[in-house]
């Protein structure tokens, strides 16, 4: 206990240290500016606090991703696994790393705080950095599959209003930004990618490269069903709207058999919680009261 409560302390101080070595340095550096550029507006207290703060955590982090050895291959796949978590900023990745850092020592401070070493010792230590580091990559994943899950549930509703603005003249360009649009509050994440999809078509790339750029970022099976549908229809030249509303009652389909599949899958799910929970209190209280005669009559027998 000992040496992890000194561990720690040092640690901390060396934390300590080099966040305020990088604090004097960004507040000397807005001196600097501030002398160079006496025309700029100054702002407040809390403006400045605010700037300090954010340059200053970003530093921090800066400076603790760099300890984290990767390849770029594995970059590039963390990047990949943040776009679709939907986090698209060139910062993401610092802060990835960086909570790779700060996690198992927060794990490890939590650790020998708390006490857990003396179950385990060593191993209880080795166990908290291994959870710490591990972490930051589970929480991402949850974020993956809750953001597909949200993609996948609005895709329906943004192919509706797609095939209303289709019918109502506008072209497949102009009905994806109004649908990106007007659902941007109901489906906020689904309308997000299909911003990106608009933009990347405002820049001047191809519409079927702009709608696999879409599939791929999302990696939801229903969106690269739609974006080989949209791309055939295009080659071939059928008709958009009757190919989205065709897709959009597959999808429905699909949903609703798929939760009567879950809903028959109930019954065989049931059977654990009726064995393990239901069934040993029904025998408490059918057997119970005759347990209890049965040892009273053998009782009274015994003693005459």
């Amino acid at each position: 206990m000992g040496i992890a409560t000194v561990t720690f302390v040092v640690i901390f101080v060396l934390l300590s240290s080099a966040g305020l070595l990088l604090f004097y340095r960004e507040a000397m550096v807005l001196r600097l500016s501030d002398l160079l550029t006496p025309g700029r507006k100054k702002a407040g207290v809390l403006g400045t606090l605010q700037q300090t703060g954010t340059s200053l955590g970003q530093s921090m982090i800066g400076q603790l991703e760099r300890l984290v050895p990767r390849s770029q291959s594995e970059l590039s796949v963390v990047q990949r696994r943040l776009v679709r978590a939907g986090y698209r900023n060139d910062s993401a990745v610092k802060f990835f790393y960086g909570a790779k850092i700060l996690t198992p020592i927060v794990f490890f401070a939590i650790a020998a705080t708390t006490g857990l070493g003396h179950f385990g010792g060593f191993f209880t230590y080795l166990l908290a950095l291994a959870l710490g580091f591990l972490a930051p990559d589970f929480w991402l994943g949850r974020q993956i599959t809750s953001r597909q899950t949200k993609i996948r549930r609005g895709l329906p509703d943004v192919l509706d209003l797609m095939v209303i603005c289709v019918e109502a003249g506008q072209s497949l360009d102009q009905a994806t930004a109004r649908t990106a649009e007007e659902l941007r509050v109901a489906q906020p994440a689904i309308c997000d990618e299909l911003g990106v999809v608009v933009l990347e078509q405002r820049a001047g790339r191809a519409r079927t490269d702009a709608w696999r750029q879409f599939a791929e970022r999302t990696a939801v099976d229903s969106v690269r069903n739609l974006v080989s549908v949209l791309v055939q229809s295009e080659k071939f030249g059928t008709s958009v709207a009757k190919t989205l509303r065709v897709h959009s009652d597959t999808l429905r389909t699909q949903r609703k058999q798929k939760i009567e599949e879950q809903a028959a899958k109930t019954t065989v799910k049931l059977v654990f919680p009726l064995v393990l929970f239901i069934f040993p209190s029904l025998f408490v209280v059918t057997l119970g009261p005759a347990c209890i005669v049965i040892m009273e009559s053998f009782k009274t027998y015994l003693t005459h």
